[in-house]
């Protein structure tokens, strides 16, 4: 029994029995149908995808109009009274008028148009859609420096009564838009007076052109509040 035993251990010492290594087990080569793979890939597939996309919204631009010089209320806007830029709206591109829609035949300014500012679908429009009237004052009084293109002013009126003396000083208008001004100079070189055109609503014309029939007085107060 002792001999046998003994060629047993002598046959197992030449011949080892391998022992598998629990890691060895668990580490295998991915494949390509293993599912946890190719969720991996898709994962990252995506994220590249909105990453470029990302990249090229924001680069992305679109052609508008940019006005070039200040054009008052009731004024045309043509072509050439604009310049083309391209800039990035995004969500606000619904707003402004683009090259690729084209300026509307017969365009008019409904309101101040600044230089250098976007020009909006809401700035313009039909001559129909003017809701104020251009009407000229000579003002003979000192016009304040204030009181400029598409600034507010107070308009105030005094009646003439005989014996070339005026009633005392009513407001006539309040918070009308300057649509134009021009100031014209004496022989020594001072303002005279000033021609401004303001913006006035129907319901207000007939008392100020009764006002001017009349040769009234006409003084005109800038307000920097705003449109009445």
């Amino acid at each position: 029994m002792f001999g046998a035993h003994f060629l047993q251990n002598k046959y197992m010492s030449a011949h080892p029995v391998p022992v598998s290594s629990p890691s060895a087990s668990r580490l295998k080569k991915p494949s390509w149908h293993d599912p946890r793979l190719l969720v991996g890939i898709l994962l990252v597939c995506a994220s590249v995808a909105g990453v470029v996309a990302l990249v090229n919204t924001a680069d992305q631009t679109v052609d508008v109009y940019a006005i070039k010089k200040d054009l008052p209320v009731g004024s045309e806007v043509h072509e050439n009274d604009l310049a083309i830029v391209g800039v990035r709206l995004g969500e606000a591109e619904a707003a402004y008028i683009t090259v690729e829609e084209g300026l509307p035949d017969s365009a008019m300014a409904l309101s101040m148009l600044r230089g250098d500012e976007l020009l909006t679908k809401s700035a313009i429009g039909s001559a129909d859609e003017l809701d104020r009237q251009p009407v000229g004052l000579l003002v003979r009084q000192p016009l304040s420096t204030e009181a400029v293109v598409g600034s507010y002013v107070d308009v105030w009126v005094s009646l003439q009564e005989e014996g070339q003396r005026f009633e005392k000083p009513q407001l006539l208008l309040e918070g009308v838009e300057i649509a134009s001004r021009e100031d014209s100079e004496s022989a020594l070189g001072g303002t005279n007076a000033t021609t401004v055109q303001v913006l006035v609503a129907e319901e207000k014309m007939s008392a100020l052109l009764d006002a001017i029939s009349n040769e009234a007085n006409i003084a005109v107060i800038p307000n920097p509040g705003g449109a009445e």
